[in-house]
């Protein structure tokens, strides 16, 4: 990873500063074969949009096309709003987490994350979460701003700082020698007081969103799956309050009961991995509207490579038992944003999630509605992205064929624009 660094950062950063693409000047019209309205599912054909500035003027079969407009004629693809994964880690790189955070300084893991950010823009996805930094504390806030100035190329994003975990949970060093006092990748907080303290913090450093560890370890013995809470529905229902004091909302790591029911019943934005939901905990999402974020191209990834053959049984199994559950929460109603966590997996990959939403049971549809709309409302920007409308920001992908036919299509995102301002073409 160092002499990877060492040879790609030059030429990203000359980039930036000097060629960082900006809205047209003049309008532009794109023209493309099709035209999905990701809201009703209809294609239109052919498909249009106007762009003025950073923002869609008109979008439908055909469209004004000013004098002076620049007509980009895109063939044979769709037109659909710009991808949104609502669960990213862009400190985060393939090889051993924990140890990224003991090898790698915060410079060095930062540099790293301006260049996820721009892999997952070129990839289609035009606004993302970053469900925290492990260990990196609040230098997300800086990657986000710089992208927000134009600095350098890469989503919108809603950041979250570090994560909030408990002495000894999921993100505590575990498996260590005590005496070495390895740092955790993750803010500890061990009651209600502590908790508000630590949201508290990350707020003034800049986060969008607070994101808990509520659940681990997982595991799965004879197919019965089980994971501890981390935080008490008190603590949790705490966290959601003086979260919302702010005008935030919390996401939580939370794979199974009864942490998923204490966090649907305190009202937190997502339920994030979401392996085993209760029937009560479902009616709780499903009312409240708590999005679901599945990810299972993760898991899919840790199958593929693991560190020992026993470690990729397990990963598989788990797998499969959360594509079982997953059946249940769709025909549950459960609402589902689109989220891969990606980091531990390269960026840039991370529309393999479409494929694995469709083949564990969602409609092409209802995975694109996840990975646009749905995750429009959980990222707060309900209205700004994630349809092709009037007065919406000019975030606008475009994929070979029709991805109603063949989801795949989303993993070769050929034109990119965010913002107006167009990243890549084919």
């Amino acid at each position: 990873m160092r002499r990877h660094l060492r040879f790609t950062i030059l030429p990203i950063l000359c980039w930036s500063a000097a060629t960082q693409p900006q809205p047209a000047v003049r309008p532009v019209v794109l023209h493309a074969a099709r035209l999905l309205d990701v809201e009703t599912g209809r294609m239109l054909a052919p498909g249009e949009v106007l762009v003025v500035g950073e923002r869609i003027s008109e979008a439908g079969t055909s469209v004004t096309h000013p004098a002076g407009a620049e007509i980009i004629d895109l063939g044979d693809r769709t037109l659909l709003p710009g991808l949104i994964d609502a669960h990213i880690h862009l400190f985060l790189h393939p090889g051993a987490e924990d140890l990224q955070t003991v090898q790698e300084s915060v410079p060095q893991r930062t540099l790293t994350a301006v260049l996820a950010a721009r892999d997952d823009l070129m990839a289609g996805f035009t606004a993302e979460r970053d469900m925290g930094t492990e260990g990196a504390g609040s230098a997300d806030t800086a990657v986000r701003n710089a992208i927000d100035q134009g600095l350098f190329p890469g989503p919108r994003l809603r950041i979250s700082g570090n994560t909030i975990d408990i002495l000894g949970g999921h993100e505590d060093a575990i498996g260590y020698n005590p005496e070495q006092r390895v740092l955790p990748n993750a803010t500890r907080a061990n009651n209600a007081v502590e908790l508000v303290a630590a949201i508290r913090q990350q707020i003034k450093e800049g986060a969008d969103f607070i994101k808990i560890y509520e659940t681990g370890k997982d595991s799965l013995v004879g197919g019965r799956f089980s994971t501890p809470f981390q935080f008490t529905a008190e603590e949790m229902a705490t966290a959601v309050r003086e979260a919302a004091r702010m005008g935030k909302r919390v996401a939580v790591h939370a794979t199974g009961e009864p942490g998923t029911l204490y966090a649907a019943q305190a009202g937190v934005g997502s339920i994030d991995h979401a392996f085993q939901l209760s029937d009560a905990t479902m009616k709780l999402m499903r009312e409240k509207q708590i999005f679901a974020v599945p990810t299972f191209t993760i898991f899919e990834y840790f199958a593929e490579h693991p560190a020992t053959p026993a470690e990729g049984v397990l990963e598989r199994l788990m797998l499969d038992y959360h594509a079982e559950e997953f059946r249940k929460q769709i025909a549950a109603g459960v609402p589902v944003a689109m989220g891969s966590d990606v980091g531990p997996f390269p960026h840039g990959t991370q529309a393999r999630e479409f494929v694995l939403m469709v083949r564990f049971g969602m409609t092409p549809l209802g995975a694109i509605q996840a990975g646009t709309v749905n995750g429009a409302k959980l990222l707060g920007w309900d209205g700004q992205i994630g349809v092709l409308k009037a007065g919406c920001l000019a975030d606008i992908v475009a994929v070979s064929g029709n991805p109603l036919q063949d989801i795949a299509t989303l993993q070769k995102v050929s034109f990119v624009m965010k913002g107006g301002a167009i990243y890549r073409r084919p």
